[in-house]
C-alpha cells in the first residue's frame, strides 16, 4: 500500500492510554447538550415546570429512575413523564447534579431538597442535606428537626437530634417548639433516664410550663406528667414550698400521693433502699464522652487542692476548679452527678470539711462537715447517701461512722464498727457496705464487717485469709475482691474473693506486681488494679484480671504523673484520680456504687479505665499470663 507505514514487530508491545479527565469532559459536554436540548429524550412534567434530560444519565444516577426507565414500565417508553410529591425547584437542582456532581444545600432549599433525594433514592444528597440540619441543631429548632427527620426516615439524624434535645433540654424547654408538642412526646421527654439536668427542679418546671400554655386542655394530664417527674430528687424545701403549693398538682389525688412518696423518701432515710423506684434513680446524660479528674494530694512538703481534668477524646488535660482546701488521704465518692471530697489531711491537721464538685458548673461549694475529724478513712456511696467510715481524726484510729444526706444537708451517726480501722476501704455489695481490713493502731486487719443500713447495725463477717490495709477493693459479679494491700510486713500481691452466699473467701490469680494503697476497678467484666506503692517505691503500672479464667494480664507501665507521699504503713498520698461518665453506673472504685455519673480514682499514674486508653495511650495486659514488662 502507497504510503504504508513500516512497524518494527515487537511481541507484546503496546501503549495503554487513560485519560482521567474523560468522565468529567464527557459529563461537562451532556451537560451543555441538555441546556441547548440536543438528543434530549426525556422531558420531565413537575407542576407547571418542564425539565429536559437524558434517560441514560438519569437512570445512571437514580435507582428511582432505573426502575423507570428500564423496567416494562409506561414511562420507559414515553418521552414525557408527570412527577408528583415533588418539589419543581429540588428537581430541578436534582438533575442538575446528576451531570455535574455538585449541589449547594442550604436553608433556603434543604427542606425540599431531601425529601426530593429521598424519593429518587440520590443518597449521597440525603446525607448531605442530614449533614447540613445537623449543623443547625439548636435549642430553638432541633425538635422541628427531630419531628424533619422522623417524617423522611432519616436514622442517624434523628437519633442525633433527638439526643441535642436530652442534653439541651432545659433550654429546649423554654421554646415555642416545646409547647407545642403534643402530649406524647413530652412524657417521652420527662421519663427518659438520658435527660440531662442540673437538678430534677427543671423537669418540674418544664412540665408546668407546657401544662400551662395551654391550661384548659392540658391539666387533665398532669398526674401522668407528675409520675415521670422524679419528686424523690428533689429537696424537702422545694417539694413543700412549691409542689405542694401549685394547685394543679394538689388537687389531684395521684399527685398527692407522688408527694407523698417523695417526702417519705426523705423522711426515712434509712429505708431508701426499700422505697427506690424509677423516680428515686438519678438521671444520667447520655452521649457524653468520659473525663478523668486528679484530685488534690501532693508530696509531704506540698499538699495542695489542684484538680485538673483529662479528656480521652481529645487526649489532653486541662485546669479545673480547684478545691478551696488543700486535702490528702481524703474520702471520695459520687452521689448523683456530684464529686465528695471529704475529709483528708491539709498538711497541718486531718479534716471534717467537705465540698462537693459539680462538673457541669466547673464549681465546688462546701457542704455541711462532718461530726468527727478524718482522713484516712473509708467513703461510699449507697441508695443516695454518703458514708464516712473509720480513719484517723489526728490523735487515734476510728471507728465511728456517719451519714449524709445531700437532699437535706445534714450528717447522722450511725452504728460504729467493731472494730477501729485506719486505712480502710470500703465497698457496696448487695445494698450493703462492707469495711475491709485496715490498721487499728497496732497491727493490720484481716477482719470484715458489713453494715446493713435497714437495722443500723455492723456485723462480722468472715475474715480475710490475709491481714490487708490500704487494698485495692471492688465488686464484680456478685463478689467482692481484695487485691494486695499491707500485712505489717511486706506489701502483697495476693487477690482474694468473697461470695456472701457462701460465705467464706477464696485465693484467686496473684498480681504480678505487690502492691498497696492502689486501686482496683471492676470495668467490662474484667479487675484492673492500677498503680499504688510496692514497699520500696510508687509504681506506675496496670494489670488486669479476668474472673472466667482466673488469670491475671501482665502490668504494663503508666506515666508518672504524679508524686506520692509514703505514709505509716507504706501508704502514699497521691493525687486521687476520679473518672466522670454521664449515663453510666456510678462508681467510686474499691468504695461504692449508685446510679448516676461514674468517679474513679487511683493513687498514682494517669489511667482512663473504662475506655481503656491513659494519656499515653496504655493497653493494659493481664495477670498471670505473662511476666511483667
Amino acid at each position: 500500500m502507497e504510503g504504508a507505514m513500516q512497524l518494527l514487530s515487537r511481541e507484546g508491545h503496546t501503549v495503554s492510554h487513560n485519560s482521567k479527565r474523560h468522565y468529567h469532559d464527557a459529563f461537562v459536554a451532556m451537560s451543555r447538550m441538555r441546556q441547548r436540548g440536543l438528543l434530549c429524550d426525556i422531558v420531565l412534567h413537575v407542576a407547571a415546570k418542564e425539565i429536559r434530560a437524558h434517560k441514560v444519565v438519569l437512570a445512571s444516577c437514580s435507582p428511582y429512575f432505573h426502575a423507570m426507565f428500564t423496567n416494562e414500565m409506561s414511562e420507559s417508553r414515553q418521552t414525557h413523564v408527570t412527577l408528583h410529591d415533588i418539589d419543581p425547584q429540588a428537581l430541578d437542582q436534582l438533575v442538575q447534579f446528576a451531570y455535574t456532581a455538585e449541589i449547594v444545600v442550604g436553608e433556603g432549599n434543604v427542606q425540599t431538597l431531601l425529601p426530593a433525594a429521598s424519593l429518587l433514592q440520590l443518597n449521597g444528597v440525603r446525607d448531605a442535606c442530614c449533614k447540613f440540619l445537623l449543623s443547625q441543631l439548636d435549642p430553638s429548632n432541633c425538635l422541628g428537626i427531630r419531628g424533619f427527620a422522623d417524617t423522611h426516615s432519616c436514622g442517624d439524624l434523628l437519633k442525633a437530634a433527638h439526643r441535642y434535645v436530652l442534653q439541651h433540654f432545659v433550654d429546649v424547654a423554654k421554646t415555642e417548639e416545646f409547647m407545642l408538642l403534643p402530649l406524647k412526646q413530652v412524657l417521652e421527654l420527662v421519663s427518659s433516664d438520658s435527660l440531662n439536668v442540673p437538678s430534677e427542679e427543671d423537669v418540674y418546671r418544664a412540665v408546668l410550663s407546657w401544662v400551662k400554655h395551654d391550661v384548659d386542655s392540658r391539666r387533665q394530664h398532669v398526674p401522668r406528667l407528675m409520675k415521670c417527674v422524679r419528686l424523690p430528687l428533689l429537696s424537702r424545701d422545694f417539694l413543700l414550698g412549691h409542689v405542694d403549693a401549685e394547685s394543679l398538682v394538689r388537687h389531684h389525688p395521684d399527685c398527692k400521693d407522688l408527694l407523698i412518696e417523695a417526702l417519705k423518701f426523705h423522711l426515712l432515710p434509712e429505708q431508701r433502699g426499700v422505697l427506690g423506684t424509677s423516680r428515686t434513680r438519678p438521671r444520667r446524660c447520655e452521649g457524653a464522652g468520659p473525663v478523668l479528674f486528679a484530685v488534690g494530694g501532693g508530696s509531704l512538703f506540698a499538699i495542695h487542692g489542684d484538680c485538673e481534668a483529662y479528656d480521652t477524646r481529645t487526649d489532653r488535660w486541662h485546669v479545673v476548679a480547684s478545691m478551696s482546701t488543700r486535702r490528702a488521704r481524703v474520702g471520695v465518692a459520687a452521689v448523683g452527678n456530684r464529686l465528695y471530697a471529704v475529709g483528708g489531711y491539709d498538711g497541718t491537721s486531718d479534716l471534717a470539711t467537705v465540698e462537693s464538685y459539680d462538673p457541669v458548673t466547673n464549681t465546688w461549694q462546701p457542704e455541711v462537715s462532718m461530726g468527727t475529724r478524718r482522713s484516712c478513712l473509708g467513703v461510699a456511696a449507697l441508695h443516695g447517701l454518703l458514708y464516712a467510715a473509720g480513719g484517723y481524726d489526728g490523735a487515734s484510729c476510728l471507728n465511728s461512722a456517719e451519714r449524709y444526706d445531700p437532699l437535706t444537708g445534714t450528717w447522722t451517726s450511725i452504728a460504729a464498727m467493731s472494730t477501729r480501722r485506719r486505712y480502710v476501704r470500703v465497698a457496696m455489695l448487695d445494698g450493703n457496705l462492707y469495711a475491709v481490713g485496715g490498721y487499728d493502731s497496732s497491727s493490720h486487719l484481716a477482719t470484715v464487717e458489713k453494715y446493713e443500713p435497714q437495722v443500723n447495725a455492723w456485723t462480722p463477717v468472715a475474715s480475710m485469709l490475709s491481714r490487708r490495709s490500704s487494698a485495692g477493693v471492688a465488686v464484680l459479679e456478685g463478689a467482692l475482691y481484695v487485691a494486695g494491700g499491707n500485712d505489717g510486713t511486706s506489701c502483697l500481691n495476693s487477690v482474694e474473693r468473697y461470695s456472701p452466699k457462701a460465705g467464706a473467701w477464696e485465693s484467686v490469680a496473684p498480681m504480678n506486681i505487690r502492691r498497696s494503697t492502689h486501686d482496683l476497678v471492676a470495668m467490662d467484666g474484667w479487675l484492673y488494679a492500677v498503680g499504688g506503692n510496692d514497699g520500696s517505691s510508687s509504681l506506675n503500672s496496670i494489670e488486669k484480671y479476668n474472673p472466667r479464667t482466673n488469670k491475671e494480664d501482665g502490668a504494663r507501665k503508666l506515666a508518672g504523673l504524679f508524686g506520692t507521699e509514703a505514709g505509716p504503713d507504706g501508704d502514699t498520698t497521691a493525687d486521687k484520680i476520679f473518672y466522670y461518665v454521664p449515663g453510666t453506673v456510678s462508681r467510686r472504685v474499691g468504695v461504692s456504687q449508685l446510679t448516676g455519673v461514674r468517679w474513679r480514682w487511683s493513687p498514682c499514674g494517669c489511667v482512663c479505665l473504662s475506655y481503656l486508653r491513659s494519656a499515653q495511650g496504655l493497653t493494659p495486659s493481664a495477670w498471670g499470663e505473662s511476666d511483667p514488662e
